[in-house]
């Protein structure tokens, strides 16, 4: 027999075998929700006395991917600013836990001014891990990770989903109903509602322009002709 195999005859022999099998459908994603005020304030309050307070406060005030925050090293977050300029405290978030530590997108690169409340979270958050790696002693693994495990190892997806199903159930919402991403979602539902344009909302989530942010969190985004049409009424009462 010929080496060469007749691309026809594999094309027919693999596409019948094809043409037998039955695709599964798929199971459609949960639908993304994000949080009100009030619900986000509950949250807040309720992680305020946990490990995961500074995680949750990043998380609803700067937008950050959960799997962002989990490689977030310490030395790539800056609490004083640059004093006597214009640079205030900021954040770079450049890698993330997937694999080769790459973030979702290039132009996820970004490096994020912080909210008075997530410097106060993380400088509350080093002090005491500070006391945790000395209570550790020799069983701490140093990797310079802001957010890290008693031992000072890096902490998994499920290590997370727990802890913040814990914080929201003492926040006294149902903690079947809610993710850490959706901390995201809120993020941007938030910004939304407060009038920041949907041009610098996807810079600061990181997306490479306004469609794909209006794509994924179209739920969350408040229609831009609605902004209009407020002014119209509010000119000619």
């Amino acid at each position: 027999m010929s080496e060469r195999v007749d691309e026809s005859f594999v094309d027919a022999l693999f596409g019948g075998v094809v043409g037998l099998c039955e695709v599964p459908e798929g199971k459609e994603g949960r639908p993304p929700k994000a949080l009100t005020l009030d619900q986000a304030e509950a949250i807040l309050k309720a992680a305020g006395d946990t490990r995961m307070y500074a995680y949750v406060v990043l998380s609803l005030l700067i937008g950050a991917r959960t799997e962002e925050l989990r490689a977030l090293a310490w030395s790539e977050v800056n609490l004083d600013g640059a004093p006597g300029t214009d640079t205030p405290p900021w954040i770079a978030v450049w890698r993330s836990v997937r694999e080769g530590g790459d973030t979702k997108t290039r132009k996820s690169r970004r490096s994020l001014a912080l909210p008075r409340r997530c410097v106060e979270a993380l400088q509350q958050h080093r002090a005491q891990q500070a006391k945790e790696r000395e209570t550790a002693g020799a069983k701490w693994k140093e990797n310079d990770l802001v957010f890290a495990s008693l031992v000072g190892t890096p902490l998994d997806s499920h290590n997370v989903r727990r802890a913040f199903r814990k914080i929201v159930k003492d926040a006294e919402l149902p903690a079947q109903d809610w993710t850490p991403r959706e901390m995201r979602h809120s993020f941007v539902s938030l910004l939304s509602d407060s009038g920041v344009p949907l041009e610098d909302t996807a810079r600061l989530v990181g997306h490479s322009g306004t469609a794909v942010t209006e794509a994924v969190y179209r739920k969350q985004i408040r229609p831009v002709l609605l902004g209009g049409a407020e002014a119209m009424d509010r000119i000619f009462t």
